[in-house]
C-alpha cells in the first residue's frame, strides 16, 4: 500500500469515527487546517501530530525548569510549568471525552499553552510587560508570545505549521476574547481549575499558607482537598456545559472558584511573599534586556526571524525563553562576575 492510500484510509476511518461518536459541535479532525498546506499523516490525525510537535520543541522542554509559583524552587515536590501542563493535560482530557469532544485538539492546545510563558512565573511577566513599555515596545503577554513561539520562533524561526484551531486555542485560553472551539474553551477553563488547586497545594507545603487560611465558604462549596474540588468542578462543568451547548460552569461553583483565585492572587501569587522577590526579579530582566540591547551579537543567531528582527523584539524572545537557574546564572555571569567565578 502507497503512504498516500494509507493516509487516505486512516483518514476514512477517523471520519466514520467522528461522525459516530463525537457531539455534534466538536471539531473534526478533517481538513486540517494550516497556513502551509502538507501531506496529513497515514497513521496520525492532524491534531496529534500538532501535539507531537509541541512536544519536542525547545519550548515545551524549558517548561521543566520554569517557575510556575516558587521562584526556582529547591524543593523535589513543588510544580513546574511542565507539571502544571501536564495536569491541565488530564483534566481537559476528561472534560473532552465526557463531553464527546476532540481528545487530540484539546491535548494539543494544553500542551502549547503556556509556552510562552518567561521566567518567575506572574512576577516575570509582569515585570517583563513593564520593561519592554519601558523600551517603546508594545509588552508582553504569554499567550501572544506562546503563540508566536509556535508560528514564527521554533524550528530556527520556520515555526511549527500548526492547525488553524489549536493556534487559535493557545492565543485565546487567556485574555479577552474567546477560542472559536469548544476544545479552546475547555483549555481556557481548565487552566484556572487546576492552577488554583494544584497551587494551593504548593503554598501550603511551602508555609505561604495554611489550610486554615483559605476561605471557609469556599472550601465547603467545592471540597477539602484539592482532588475533591477538581472533581467537584469538572462534573459541573460537564453537566452545564452538554445543557447549555457552550463551556460553561453554574454561578454557584464558577463564582466560589473565581473567589478562590482572587484569594490565591492576593495570598500567594502577587502576596508578600512574592512581593518580595519582586526586586530581584525586576533587576534580574532588566539587567538582561538592557545587556542585550547593547550587545546583540551576544544572543543566538536563531533568537528571532532573523538579524534584522526589531532589536528590543529579539531580546524578549531571547530573555522570555530563559528558564529560571538560566536567567539567574546568565546574570550572575554579567552583573556579578567575580561571584560567578567562584
Amino acid at each position: 500500500m502507497r503512504t498516500g492510500e494509507g493516509a487516505a484510509t486512516f483518514e476514512a476511518r477517523i471520519r466514520a469515527q467522528e461522525d459516530e461518536y463525537l457531539w455534534g459541535l466538536a471539531q473534526r479532525s478533517y481538513p486540517a487546517l494550516r497556513a502551509v498546506p502538507e501531506p496529513d499523516s497515514p497513521v496520525r490525525t492532524p491534531f496529534q501530530r500538532d501535539r507531537d510537535r509541541i512536544a519536542h520543541s525547545t519550548a515545551f522542554r524549558r517548561l521543566k525548569h520554569k517557575t510556575q509559583v516558587f521562584i526556582a524552587p529547591e524543593g523535589d515536590h513543588y510544580r513546574t510549568r511542565l507539571t502544571h501542563t501536564l495536569e491541565t493535560c488530564f483534566i481537559a482530557r476528561t472534560v473532552a471525552r465526557a463531553l464527546a469532544l476532540n481528545e487530540d485538539l484539546t491535548e494539543a492546545i494544553v500542551l502549547g499553552h503556556d509556552l510562552g510563558h518567561p521566567p518567575f512565573g506572574h512576577i516575570g511577566e509582569e515585570v517583563l510587560d513593564a520593561a519592554i513599555k519601558d523600551r517603546g515596545g508594545a509588552g508582553f503577554r504569554h499567550n501572544e508570545h506562546s503563540l508566536r513561539l509556535v508560528e514564527k520562533l521554533e524550528r530556527g524561526g520556520r515555526g511549527l505549521n500548526l492547525t488553524e484551531q489549536v493556534r487559535d486555542g493557545i492565543l485565546n485560553h487567556t485574555g479577552s476574547l474567546r477560542a472559536e472551539t469548544l476544545e479552546g474553551r475547555i483549555v481556557r477553563l481548565v487552566d484556572r481549575v487546576a492552577y488554583i488547586n494544584h497551587d494551593i497545594d504548593d503554598a501550603v507545603r511551602a508555609g505561604v499558607i495554611s489550610d486554615a487560611d483559605l476561605p471557609a465558604e469556599q472550601i465547603d462549596r467545592l471540597g477539602p482537598t484539592g482532588a475533591a474540588r477538581i472533581d467537584a468542578l469538572v462534573r459541573d462543568i460537564v453537566e452545564r456545559s452538554r445543557e447549555a451547548g457552550d463551556i460553561v460552569q453554574s454561578e454557584e461553583m464558577g463564582g466560589a472558584m473565581l473567589r478562590l483565585r482572587k484569594f490565591m492572587f492576593d495570598r500567594v501569587y502577587l502576596g508578600p511573599e512574592a512581593r518580595s522577590e519582586h526586586h530581584r526579579v525586576e533587576l534580574t530582566l532588566r539587567t538582561l534586556i538592557d545587556h542585550y540591547l547593547a550587545h546583540p551579537e551576544e544572543m543566538p543567531a536563531a533568537t528571532s526571524e532573523g538579524a534584522e528582527a526589531d532589536p528590543l523584539q529579539r531580546v524578549a524572545d531571547y530573555v522570555a525563553g530563559m528558564t529560571d537557574r538560566y536567567c539567574i546564572a546568565t546574570f550572575r555571569r554579567i552583573a556579578l562576575p567575580e561571584e560567578s567565578r567562584l
